[in-house]
């Protein structure tokens, strides 16, 4: 998978790799799109243990600190998994369908990590939008409301809103690096620019005490960024 993509991965070459006859590896899984739910499941929860274990290890109440770790661990992951992270952010494999039953759950372990963090804050009084709350339409705030009630958050349309921004925003920022669509050679310093766009959704979350973009050294302006995919 990862020398060839998702999309070409089939049982024949997995066998031929394993040294078996192909028969062999059908004691295991019925096709090729069963062993593409068992990847999607597996990295899934790796994913998402990862991400718990560093949310975990940040103090309780630093909800800040939290979002950075939660952020760190995903970049982190992916940056050493670029692989399974194409299979579950990248392009769609052509003919399969995730059964729903069965990948829902890994696949929103992260989701729900970050806003446990984001409702955690507000409910601690560490959650304000900035510029104050704005006016969310009857038909997005149903949807709100059926989030809000499914997850068991207390946070409001606003900021949950923001909190579903944030949250595709992250993994964005975070896809633009391991698929190379910055473009090569656009940035030297990865590290220090995801650093800004963190502190960036920490501000656009609304946390308080999100930690101030600085400003950055003036130099030449970095090449324009291209699409290398």
């Amino acid at each position: 998978m990862a020398v060839h993509g998702a999309a070409a991965l089939s049982l024949r070459a997995v066998a031929r790799d394993l040294g078996v006859v192909s028969s062999a590896v059908y004691r295991y899984v019925e096709n090729r799109e069963e062993l593409l739910t068992l990847l999607l499941i597996d990295a899934y929860n790796e994913l998402a243990d990862e991400v718990d274990a560093a949310v975990a290890a940040a103090p309780a109440a630093d909800f800040c600190g939290q979002f950075g770790a939660l952020g760190a661990a995903v970049r982190s992951w992916a940056l050493r998994e670029p692989a399974r992270y194409g299979l579950l952010f990248g392009s769609p494999v052509p003919g399969y369908q995730a059964p729903a039953e069965r990948t829902t759950g890994p696949g929103t372990r992260v989701v729900y990590a970050l806003m446990a963090v984001l409702d955690g804050a507000y409910r601690a009084g560490g959650l304000v939008a900035p510029g104050g709350q704005g006016a969310v339409l009857s038909g997005l705030a149903a949807d709100l409301q059926r989030i809000r009630s499914e997850m068991g958050l207390a946070v409001p349309d606003t900021l949950l809103a923001r909190g579903a921004l944030v949250w595709s925003a992250l993994f964005g920022t975070i896809s633009f690096e391991v698929f190379g669509q910055y473009g090569e050679g656009t940035f030297a310093a990865p590290d220090e620019l995801f650093a800004l766009h963190l502190a960036a959704l920490a501000e656009l979350a609304g946390l308080a005490g999100a930690a101030p973009q600085p400003d950055l050294p003036a130099g030449p302006q970095a090449a324009a960024p291209g699409n290398s995919r």
